[in-house]
């Protein structure tokens, strides 16, 4: 069974590509309900807490995505070099944005680039040739004379930085955790949010207007509570706002999706985080409210559509990177957490 749809068919591989025309003496690798591969939209391969890992690192890391189905990533900035994984067959596709900008110590240390506003133009170029197709802005972090979230960058220079990337052909995405980021991130035209927890119903309907997509990272904003515990000492109002971003993180996305906002799953691995939890990120958005079928589109079909162009859905003549379930996802999105095969460029490797 294929989805979206309802009927039963076959499918077939034949030289790495998807298939309907029966292939003489095919070996039968696997029955049940089939998914595109899974995809995550927020991940970060070669990265964890104390900034770029060695190869064999990245290599478990990229593995343990794929082993839970995820065969296509967004890595949303790292300062890895991981175009070697470009090279082999077994490992997931990895669509990159480059190495995050941030502002001069306004972020993890070891991770982005920390620059000034006037640098921004200049570190967009850059990043924008480096990565394939998107750059990655650091759009608020905690402000230690303010003892709370804060803008990053004045509109101006975002205005310049988001038009040369368009100008490039790359589209621009921001981590977001506040409110006062975000008139100014939509305001200068960006495409994509990260984590948006301080998304507000008018800002939440222009998104919708422009099309911007919204990755909320919900297994990530689970962690809320504990970020606020660990800087509540020094400050108590950036501890209380991270609290209160965290009790409202479900009716935020369903309000999104309600509103017709893009919605898409990432789980921000990578960073603080392990990799390979986007099965567990469909169940959160199942949990916030959204569809089962809707939440499994964001994770598959649809999310490959936004980042690859076409229908995202196993058509004749594409890749054959999929997933095989026991259950319908639809109806079982558990399901997801035990892929019965997994075929990535036409081989099972699970």
């Amino acid at each position: 069974m294929l989805l979206p749809e309802t009927e039963h068919r076959d499918l077939w591989v034949r030289d790495g590509l998807v298939t309907f025309e029966p292939v003489p003496d095919a070996v039968t690798v696997g029955t049940g309900w089939i998914l595109p591969g899974l995809v995550d939209l927020h991940c970060h391969v070669g990265l964890a807490a104390g900034g770029a890992v060695p190869d064999d690192v990245a290599e478990q890391q990229a593995l343990t995505d794929r082993d839970i189905g995820a065969l296509l990533v967004r890595d949303a900035g790292s300062p890895a070099d991981t175009r070697w994984i470009d090279d082999r067959d077994d490992l997931p596709r990895i669509v990159r944005a480059g190495r995050h900008i941030a502002r001069t110590k306004r972020y993890l240390r070891n991770f982005g680039w920390e620059i000034e506003p006037d640098q921004l133009v200049a570190y967009v170029e850059q990043e924008a040739r480096r990565g394939d197709g998107w750059v990655k802005l650091v759009g608020d972090w905690i402000d230690r004379e303010k003892g709370d979230l804060s803008p990053c960058w004045p509109r101006w220079a975002l205005d310049a930085a988001i038009e040369r990337a368009h100008e490039l052909g790359a589209r621009v995405t921001a981590h977001v955790f506040g409110e006062d980021a975000l008139p100014d991130l939509l305001g200068a035209g960006i495409d994509g949010i990260e984590h948006g927890t301080g998304l507000s119903s008018d800002l939440v309907s222009l998104m919708a207007a422009r099309g911007v997509s919204l990755v909320p990272t919900l297994v990530n904003i689970a962690n809320f509570p504990t970020f606020a515990a660990q800087g509540e000492a020094r400050f108590p109002g950036y501890a209380a706002h991270m609290r209160s971003l965290h009790a409202r993180r479900y009716d935020n996305v369903r309000d999104a999706y309600d509103a017709g906002v893009p919605v898409f799953a990432g789980t921000d691995a990578g960073g603080q985080l392990p990799h390979g939890l986007i099965a567990r990120e469909v169940l959160e958005f199942v949990s916030a409210g959204i569809p089962a079928e809707a939440a499994v589109a964001a994770a598959s079909w649809k999310a490959r559509s936004y980042l690859l162009g076409g229908s995202g859905l196993l058509d004749e003549g594409v890749t054959a990177d999929l997933c095989v379930y026991a259950d319908d996802p639809r109806l079982s999105p558990k399901t997801l957490l035990d892929p019965v095969r997994i075929i990535l460029r036409g081989r099972v490797v699970r």
